[in-house]
């Protein structure tokens, strides 16, 4: 499963995302992608965001069972809390 959260990006870009992904929510992406179609279509949703901002949330083999990225200047910080990922608000 991936997730992708974007915020202020052009509506142009979340119509793309919608031909591979569900949008539940404004802004809300969730969908089952392989790790190249995911890491390529991220690599695009980045090129084009245009001053906005998004978050990246996949599967991963770790204590949490999931990994997240971010681009852009996002309303949330990743924090490392001992191997924990946390998400504190700006």
């Amino acid at each position: 499963m991936v997730v992708i959260i974007l915020e202020k990006v052009p509506a142009s870009l979340r119509g793309e995302l919608t031909r591979w992904m569900l949008e539940p929510k404004t802004g809300v992406f969730v969908g089952t992608l392989s790790a190249m179609v995911r890491d390529k279509l991220w690599e695009k949703v980045c090129a084009a965001m245009n001053g906005g901002a998004g978050m990246l949330i996949h599967h991963a083999n770790n204590e949490q069972g999931f990994a997240i990225r971010f681009w852009g200047a996002t309303s949330r910080w990743v924090l490392d809390y001992e191997g924990l990922t946390l998400i504190r608000v700006r």
